[in-house]
C-alpha cells in the first residue's frame, strides 16, 4: 500500500468521542459536550437491559431528537463477573466500529465523567486494543461526586486533607480502613453495600458526619441527612454517601 493510500484510508475512519454529560441536569452539560452531540452522525447510549431506559439518554433527550439522529442503545448488564461483562464490552465496541470504519464520527454518552467509574473506560480499552488506529477524544463531565458536594455544600477536601472514593461491593475491612485513614470518603453506587456501611458508620460514630444523595440534580433528587432512616430500605443505584470527618 502506498503512502497516499494509507493516508486516504486513515481519513476514512471516524473519530470516537467519549462524552461526559454530567450527573443528570442537562444544564450541567459542558459546551464541548453540547457541541459534539449536536454534530456527530451516531450517538451510543448505555442501558442495563433492553427493557430499562438509559439514564445517559434521558440527560440528552432535549438536545438529541431520535427522529433526526441515529441514537443506538447498547446493553451493559449489572454483572460482577468481568468475563461475562467482557463479552458485552466486545460486542458493543464492534457495533460501534461498524460505523467508525465507514468514516462516521460517533459519540458514546456517559453520565457523570467518562473516566470515573464510567462504562466508557471498558469501551475505550477494547477499541484501543482491537483498533489502535482509531482516534479517540474524551470530553470530561461533572461527576455525581462534585454535584452532590455542591448540592449539600460539603467541602470534599481542603488544604492538606485526604479524600477517598470507593465504589461497588467493598469488603468490610476496606471500608473500615478507608474511613479511618481519610478525612472525606465518598461511597458511590451504595445500593449493594448500604446496610453493611450503615453498621460500620454507627460503630465509628460517623452517622452524623454522613449524607446520602440520590439522583443528584434531577427531578428525582433526594438528600437524606439522617441516613439511619434508610436502614433496611432499598437504595438507588445512582446514589452515593459522603462521609466527612
Amino acid at each position: 500500500m502506498s503512502t497516499e493510500e494509507s493516508v486516504a484510508n486513515k481519513k476514512k475512519i471516524g473519530r470516537l468521542y467519549g462524552v461526559g454529560v454530567g450527573p443528570g441536569d442537562p444544564e450541567l452539560m459542558t459546551l464541548r459536550a453540547h457541541s459534539i452531540l449536536s454534530r456527530v452522525a451516531v450517538i451510543f447510549v448505555p442501558q442495563k437491559d433492553k427493557q430499562s431506559g438509559s439514564y445517559a439518554k434521558s440527560i440528552i433527550a432535549d438536545l438529541v431528537k431520535e427522529s433526526e439522529r441515529n441514537v443506538i442503545e447498547l446493553v451493559f448488564p449489572m454483572l460482577r463477573d468481568r468475563k461475562q461483562l467482557a463479552d458485552y464490552w466486545h460486542k458493543a465496541a464492534e457495533n460501534m466500529w461498524q460505523y467508525l470504519k465507514m468514516g462516521e464520527d460517533c459519540a458514546f454518552v456517559n453520565e457523570g465523567d467518562p473516566l470515573l467509574y464510567g462504562t466508557f473506560i471498558h469501551i475505550f480499552e477494547t477499541l484501543r486494543k482491537n483498533h489502535p488506529e482509531l482516534e479517540i477524544e474524551v470530553v470530561p463531565g461533572i461527576s455525581s461526586i462534585n454535584a452532590a458536594a455542591a448540592r449539600t455544600v460539603i467541602p470534599l477536601a481542603s488544604n492538606d486533607e485526604h479524600i477517598a472514593i470507593i465504589s461497588g461491593n467493598c469488603e468490610e475491612k476496606a471500608i473500615r480502613d478507608t474511613l479511618q485513614n481519610f478525612d472525606t470518603v465518598v461511597f458511590m453506587k451504595v445500593n449493594t453495600v448500604f446496610d453493611k456501611l450503615l453498621v460500620i458508620l454507627k460503630e465509628l460514630n460517623l452517622i452524623e458526619k454522613s449524607v446520602y444523595v440520590r439522583r443528584c440534580t434531577t427531578q428525582d433528587e433526594e438528600i437524606v441527612w439522617d441516613i439511619s432512616k434508610l436502614e433496611g430500605k432499598k437504595v438507588d443505584y445512582f446514589s452515593l454517601v459522603i462521609v466527612r470527618k
